[in-house]
């Protein structure tokens, strides 16, 4: 079938050519249309619902808001994990789903099961859902910098709130802007309880008056003169002054009370969870722009750059958009680096073709059917949905090397054919039909054994299967249109290049000399078979030595260009301490040269995609590009310098990249490569076991810092309220409770409305009333019967330790353990480390240990590869069979196996690579070029035996046989060697090269040229000498014995 359809082809040949233009516009409107990211999106789908409850502590927030919500969405279809976190006034709750969920089903499932238990919430407690994006949605971040002085924060806060905010979430892709830092401007009215006392005035009508004074209604239309008049009563609150006059009755003499006769009134800031600095220099406002799910990265940032500078003219003077950071930069790293790696295999691939074949138009037809066979992958990517980024552009730049060997063997084949049958205008196509007829049915099934065999990438799951199944995409496409081109666009045209005076193999320099050194240690290997396979049986052996000495990790650290500084620092942290420790922190950084701009943040930003603590510091350090970095400093360097650098009492550092830290600790929770949960029902005793791993782990080698979590090293005033006593003064819970949240925490009562302005009305008792426990007690109440007493007559006020925030998984209390490594893999300092704690830590009962982070992931990766390996092996026996119909003949080329396997491990140990996701595709790679060239070998000893056989009438004597396989494999060194050489020589770019993407593009590629390079050397020689051994025999069995001679 397949000689049919190159026949068909070679008679078609306008058709054949039609198609191609066709395919090659097709796939140059697809690259231009395909949309561009730096790496795949690694999130898991996931749901955030973020409820705020505003002045309530993180136990309050679990008992009333996270423990119900979670209980609740537990029962979501398709839900694997809901985490919980309770924050001082916030909770968020990430529901993660299953594989291939899709978000917008999500997303109205768990608003489903959220309108039956909303219900069962406090009042002032509203959950809503997140924005519909994913851990690598934070694609664009800058800082609102007011130079002149001219402008404080909180009118920087009201520019990003009211102005930019609204401009940049009509941008096509983004999701959300979420403001960071700054201060929100509120309307202070501190009550002096003292003159409420004078006054006879309880709290609750101060409330009520302010919400009842700051309104506005219409009323319908009056007609006059044939027009409409539509009625309007004004009453909004826009300004002090407005608040100042809200009557409050009138007193004994008949006056009227009004609010700043009770009331000291001003302007100040609301209460803040989260900070924004630059360079160290002080605080800055921050606006985050949110990537909606799916969406093209490159276009997105675009677009709001587009927009920002289309803004900044109506920015007030002094006002500057200050980029901290930006994805695009990455992006465009990433892509032409990758693209740059991809010309330079073009040209590698073009130089060997021409080395070997002393020919620049048979060259041309392997080097246009390149570009062709990868514009056919790109339209299929297009039209999946697929994004070019460092994975989907590797999958290509992996396969170029395999893609043209198809080319390459039926160019070397026409050679062969001219060589014998000089080329005439009459026997032209001919010729070419029956070259390309001769060897295209076996090169078609070893390119689809190549394509196929990388299939089982696709059943990995999670991060990894979504880290490199856009490569196994491409791969498998482009392998794919390879295939389908060798055996149709390749044969017609090499009948249009392939023309003129053909050099013949026997006087190549290249190749006489490769021939004539491989014919005398063939023929010494064929001598002495026997010693031949022991010999390259004891190489495998010992080939295998160092598999127990290469160590075990996730996925290769990704560097993009930019770091993120993620120090822990302690529970119980003021928002003043936190504001001076991130400007030390961000100032020191600043000083390093590498370093371009550094924009901390510490708390939350407006945005429920950011679950932080206020003890949680977030910096991001912009790099200057790689060429204006000192001589010799690298990541891993600067990494060093800056932990050196920066040593501040009480705060374990962490310096990680940004968006993969994003997507864990979304995914995970945990920020650091290893993570150990500590679950149980008390927080008091998970806390306990938390600081025992903490020292056990120091212990451990390769711990570079070890942090528990101080899940009740909170800080607490608890006014413990006794109901007898508050039972006397006809008081109730809620009567005290509202004196204590109003007067002490403050409530914001109702919202100004200026404009398109909104600010907070805030209601609370001066500071010197509410600064220490003492005053707490001190605290006036009036009771319903007109009597006045302190807080201390119906509770009793103390001080003591709480949570500081509470953490769940699956409803299930949580302590989180953050270790970060140095020096050693991840798989064997998990190994080491849970022996450790094994044999040191002993779990109450009730109390679990689970360990995360990437280990959770490589374990996972690691159960999938045992299975997927031996399924690609599977694949390729049947491939093979199904070609050669010989059980002896796939299991020889099976050897070949074992002995590429040598060259990967070596060179993998020589350069310290650790086993990884990456790296197992690179062995999956590895099966199905290795088998190629065994296809490649055989196919021509089939040849010479079938010749052999007909030239002697089926009784060969040994000499004979001896020169037919010395012949078959000695006169196709050429064609094995160009398929090898432009496999391990296009890939040498990736190998030497550097740049974003090249960490992981070298762990797939290592194994593939390790593994040609091994099997090439052993197969031109094992391969024959089992080939000779097993046609002896067969003679054998067949006649009795072999005729000598």
């Amino acid at each position: 079938m397949i000689a049919a359809i190159i026949r068909w082809s070679v008679h078609n040949r306008f058709f054949v050519l039609l198609s191609t233009v066709l395919l090659v516009a097709a796939g140059a409107w697809s690259l231009k249309h395909t949309p561009v990211d730096a790496i795949p999106d690694l999130s898991d789908v996931q749901v955030i619902v973020k409820t705020s409850y505003p002045g309530q502590a993180p136990q309050v927030v679990q008992d009333q808001v996270t423990y119900p919500l979670t209980t609740a969405l537990l029962a979501v279809p398709g839900a694997v994990t809901v985490r919980g976190f309770s924050f001082f006034g916030d909770s968020y709750v990430y529901v993660i789903f299953e594989e291939d969920t899709d978000l917008y089903w999500a997303r109205s499932r768990v608003l489903e099961y959220l309108s039956q238990v909303a219900p069962t919430l406090p009042d002032n407690a509203q959950p809503q859902l997140g924005p519909d994006a994913t851990g690598v949605g934070w694609v664009y971040l800058y800082a609102l910098v007011d130079r002149s002085g001219k402008h404080d924060i909180s009118q920087l806060r009201s520019l990003q709130d009211w102005f930019l905010k609204y401009e940049l979430q009509t941008v096509p892709g983004v999701a959300e802007v979420a403001a960071l830092g700054g201060m929100v401007k509120q309307y202070q009215v501190k009550v002096s309880p003292t003159r409420l006392r004078a006054f006879g005035i309880p709290l609750s009508l101060v409330q009520t008056a302010i919400q009842r004074g700051n309104q506005e209604i219409g009323a319908s239309v009056v007609e006059m003169a044939e027009a409409e008049y539509m009625v309007r009563a004004t009453g909004y609150i826009k300004s002090l002054d407005d608040l100042a006059n809200i009557p409050l009755g009138l007193d004994a003499n008949g006056t009227p009370l009004r609010l700043q006769d009770v009331a000291d009134i001003t302007l100040g800031p609301q209460m803040r969870r989260g900070i924004a600095e630059l360079n160290g220099e002080g605080e800055v406002v921050g606006g985050i722009v949110v990537m909606r799910y799916g969406e093209n990265a490159q276009q997105t940032i675009e677009q709001v750059k587009a927009r920002l500078a289309q803004l900044a003219p109506g920015l007030p003077d002094g006002v500057e958009i200050f980029t901290v950071y930006d994805r695009s930069a990455l992006i465009g790293r990433a892509v032409d680096n990758l693209w740059r790696k991809l010309f330079e295999e073009f040209l590698v691939v073009g130089l060997v073709c021409m080395a070997f074949l002393f020919h620049v138009r048979s060259s041309l037809v392997a080097i246009v059917s390149l570009p062709v066979g990868i514009l056919a992958a790109f339209t299929v990517m297009h039209w999946q949905g697929l994004n070019a980024n460092i994975m989907s552009l590797g999958g290509i730049a992996i396969a170029i090397g395999a893609m043209i060997d198809g080319a390459i063997v039926m160019i070397e084949n026409m050679h062969k054919h001219m060589e014998r049958t000089p080329l005439t205008p009459e026997n032209r196509w001919r010729i070419v039909a029956d070259s390309a007829a001769e060897v295209g049915p076996a090169l078609f099934f070893t390119l689809l054994i190549i394509t196929v065999s990388f299939v089982p990438v696709f059943t990995l799951e999670a991060q990894e299967g979504r880290m490199f199944a856009p490569l196994a995409f491409t791969k498998t496409y482009a392998m794919a249109a390879s295939a389908a081109l060798a055996i149709t666009l390749v044969p017609v045209l090499m009948g249009y290049f392939i023309r003129g005076k053909v050099l013949a193999e026997d006087r190549n320099p290249v190749n006489r000399f490769l021939t004539a050194g491989y014919l005398c240690v063939l023929q010494l290997a064929l001598r002495y078979p026997a010693r031949t396979l022991l010999l390259a049986l004891l190489v495998t052996v010992v080939g295998f030595w160092p598999l127990g000495r290469i160590g075990s990790e996730f996925i290769p650290e990704l560097d993009e260009g930019d770091l993120m500084y993620m120090p822990t620092t302690y529970p119980g942290l003021s928002i003043g301490k936190a504001r001076e420790l991130l400007q030390q922190t961000d100032r020191l950084i600043a000083t390093v040269p590498e370093v371009k701009s550094v924009f901390g943040k510490v708390g939350r930003a407006e945005t429920a995609t950011d679950p932080a603590p206020l003890t949680m510091i977030e910096t991001f350090v912009q790099l200057h590009p790689r060429e204006q970095w000192r001589a010799g400093m690298t990541t891993a360097k600067l990494k060093q310098e800056l932990d050196a650098l920066v040593k501040l009492p009480g705060v374990t550092n962490a310096w990680v990249m940004p968006i993969k830290t994003r997507i864990d600790m979304l995914a995970t929770g945990i920020k650091t490569p290893v993570g150990i949960k500590v679950a149980g029902p008390d927080l008091q005793e998970i806390e306990r076991i938390g600081k025992r791993l903490e020292q056990v782990l120091q212990e451990v080698t390769g711990t570079a810092s070890v942090y528990s979590e101080r899940v009740a090293g909170g800080r607490y005033i608890k006014v413990d309220i006794e109901r007898a006593r508050a039972a006397r003064y006809g008081l109730n819970v809620a009567d005290i409770q509202q004196v204590v949240a109003t007067a002490v925490g403050g409530m914001n009562v109702t919202q100004t409305i200026e404009g398109p302005e909104r600010y907070p009305v805030n209601l609370r008792y001066p500071q010197e009333y509410r600064d220490s426990p003492e005053q707490l007690a001190l605290l006036p109440i009036v009771t319903p019967g007109g009597q006045h007493i302190a807080l201390a007559d119906v509770a009793r006020v103390t001080v003591e330790d709480g949570p500081p925030a509470i953490k769940s998984e699956n409803a299930r209390l949580n302590g989180w353990t953050l270790v970060d490594i140095e020096g050693v893999d991840v798989g064997s300092y998990v190994s080491a480390a849970q022996t450790l704690v094994a044999d040191r830590i002993e779990l109450p009962p009730g109390y679990s240990l689970t360990w995360s982070g990437q280990y959770e992931y490589m374990l996972r990766a690691k159960e999938k590869l045992s299975y997927v390996l031996p399924l690609t092996l599977g694949i390729i026996v049947v491939l093979l069979y199904l070609n050669f119909r010989s059980v002896a003949e796939v299991a020889i080329i099976l050897g070949t196996l074992p002995l590429a396997m040598v060259g990967s491990v070596w060179l993998m140990y020589l350069l310290g690579f650790n086993y990884s996701v990456a790296v197992g595709v690179g062995f999956i790679a590895l099966a199905g070029v290795a088998v190629e060239i065994g296809v490649i070998m055989l196919v021509y000893l089939d040849q010479a035996w079938r010749r052999l056989l007909e030239d002697t009438a089926g009784r060969p004597t040994t000499a004979q046989l001896n020169a037919a396989v010395l012949s078959g494999a000695g006169r196709r060194i050429r064609p094995v060697m160009m398929t090898s050489a432009t496999i391990i020589l296009g890939l040498l770019p990736i190998m030497f090269g550097s740049g974003t993407g090249t960490e992981v593009m070298q762990r797939i590629a290592a194994p593939l040229v390790g593994g040609m390079a091994s099997a090439v050397l052993l197969t031109l020689l094992v391969l024959p000498t089992v080939y000779l051994l097993w046609r002896r025999w067969g003679l054998r069995q067949g006649s009795g014995e072999l005729p000598r001679g």
